[in-house]
């Protein structure tokens, strides 16, 4: 209405000015016209307004009535947006009472009708009188410090948090979720080059090992948003798998094929190759769980060390454009069977890079085969977040092995996206290691979960010591302390300058491993990982034995 309003003023302007004679007698009639315009635009606004302010009024008063009542963190034209889309929504379980403004403002503000309180109103009104124990908080806007600030006070005062969804998502109200542990332990967000990634896999066939565990199920996530030729979901394990396939009919990804098999079998491994010719093999797979390991410490050399040394060599004898191992922290200075395992996979995937690019093949020294190394992702299948939350579930109490116990963290899907710029850049023979922020006490994360639930530490749920477990130790590393590291484009990966070995001599050494890895003498099998691997100190452990008489025997 406006609009035809200005085109009727702009054609009656150019009608004056093309034909002034026509108007000669009337000398007020551009002023009249003027008046008119500016009088009628008024109107307009005016009744616009009018009808917006009826409606807001019409939806306050019986509109959707029952719900939790929550206040919104901010008062700019998004967290309105949301406001009015949260009153539209009639299942959304939550209504509308108030917003919370940043800086200071008058007193009896009002935004939608509802009242406009300072941060300060908040924690020093009851406001639980009224019913208001929950707050909504768009997370991403606020910086890391600042925001954990905030949540503490926000969780001291009693009161629920909720995290709005990203400003992409912002119109899937249903995207709002309660916070988690994540949200207090996360670091600056992460920036990967997505285009160049996106660019380099376009047209491409994908391999994941180990698809349907929680690092290799995130990248197919990631992967989704590219333009593959075909994504190949390979996994031991049939129900989770089932499940991820079930998960990806709602995607926009065609091409994904689940199938079943296990990489320590070279015949069904090379029948996948034989199949699908991948382009490129992001190997997530690995067998991971300490204390198992140390009692099985022959499945760890088939799965970790076996598996990884197949699908390595079917990557050179295929032609397979790029390979990535994820590998661990745990494979530094290793304490336990799983960190050695993983640490002799990495060896081997080094030298045969090496071997590749030293070797006359030119076609085979353009592969590029690239080692990952990170340390424990939240949430992830048997980390200590699932743990804790049923354990706080059941009434406790919460069971850390030490109070002293320290590790590094990182989200799945930030490992995932760093995972993927890795093979992006990579040039080959790399050990890329990710910057893992700050380290952060166990029993401090299990204080916080319990205050996220509404509890208090210690009052409402204990916390007690188990002592530490076999293979585990206080303190991970991400690099031996020789080990220098380069500093990528992106900050957050690193390039560690590790010790490099003859593909000869760790094929040599392999070879001898798996031959005895099938007997029952896993002293003898770890017996042969430590000469492998020389840092391998075993710690709380059966076979710190061989430790002892390795030192005696020198």
């Amino acid at each position: 209405m406006f609009l035809s309003l200005f085109c009727t003023f702009i054609c009656m302007f150019m009608l004056f000015r093309s034909f002034p004679v026509m108007f000669h007698h009337a000398p007020y009639a551009k002023v009249g016209f003027i008046i008119s315009f500016l009088l009628s635009a008024c109107i307009i606004l005016c009744f616009r307004m009018m009808v917006r302010i009826f409606y807001d009024y019409v939806i306050k008063t019986v509109g959707k009535s029952k719900g939790t009542p929550l206040l919104i963190y901010g008062i700019d034209t998004v967290h309105i947006g949301i406001a009015k889309m949260i009153r539209l929504d009639e299942k959304f379980p939550y209504i509308v009472a108030g917003f919370i403004a940043r800086k200071p403002i008058p007193d009896r503000h009002r935004i939608l009708g509802s009242r406009v309180y300072s941060t300060e109103d908040v924690f020093n009104e009851n406001l639980a009188n009224k019913g208001i124990k929950t707050v909504l908080v768009r997370a991403e806007e606020l910086e890391l410090e600042k925001k954990k600030i905030l949540f503490r006070r926000f969780l001291d005062h009693k009161f629920e948090i909720l995290s709005m969804p990203a400003i992409e998502n912002i119109s899937d109200i249903r995207r709002i979720r309660k916070i988690k542990i994540e949200d207090l332990l996360g670091r600056a967000p992460i920036k990967t080059d997505i285009e160049s990634i996106g660019r380099n896999m376009s047209g491409k066939t994908v391999l994941i090992t180990g698809a349907a565990g929680s690092i290799g199920s995130e990248l197919v996530r990631q992967l989704c948003r590219f333009n593959l030729r075909q994504l190949v979901l390979v996994d031991i394990a049939e129900s989770p798998l089932h499940q991820l396939s079930l998960d990806l009919n709602g995607s926009t990804l065609t091409h994904y094929i689940p199938y079943i098999a296990d990489i320590r079998n070279r015949f069904k491994m090379e029948c996948v190759f034989e199949k699908f010719k991948p382009d490129y093999i992001f190997h997530a797979a690995a067998y991971k769980h300490v204390p198992l390991m140390e009692q099985f410490p022959g499945e760890a050399v088939f799965t970790n060390v076996q598996g990884t040394k197949i699908l390595a060599d079917l990557a050179v004898a295929y032609g397979v454009e790029c390979f990535v191992m994820i590998s661990t922290d745990k494979a530094v200075n290793p304490s336990n069977v799983m960190g050695a395992s993983k640490r002799i996979a990495e060896m081997y995937v080094q030298s045969l890079a090496r071997e590749l690019k030293n070797g006359k093949n030119t076609s085979a020294s353009q592969q590029r085969f690239i080692t990952t190394r990170f340390g424990n992702v939240l949430g992830s299948n048997g980390s200590v977040i699932p743990r804790f939350a049923k354990q706080i579930s059941e009434g406790g109490p919460i069971t850390v092995t030490d109070p002293e116990i320290i590790r590094y963290f990182m989200t799945i899907p930030e490992a995932c996206s760093l995972v993927l710029e890795a093979g992006n850049i990579g040039k080959g023979g790399e050990v890329f290691v990710f910057d893992m922020g700050k380290s952060v006490k166990i029993k401090d994360m299990a204080e916080e979960m319990i205050r996220l639930s509404g509890l208090e530490p210690y009052k409402d749920i204990d916390i007690v010591y188990t002592g530490l477990r076999p293979g585990e130790k206080l303190h991970e590393e991400l690099l031996y302390e020789k080990e220098k590291t380069e500093t990528m484009q992106n900050k957050r990966i690193m390039i560690g300058n590790v010790r490099e070995y003859d593909y000869n001599d760790v094929s040599r050494w392999i070879d001898n491993l798996l031959r005895v890895a099938g007997s029952s003498n896993e002293s003898n099998i770890v017996k042969i990982m430590k000469e492998i691997v020389p840092e391998f100190i075993s710690n709380n452990s059966e076979y710190e034995e061989l430790d002892k008489k390795r030192v005696c025997a020198v």
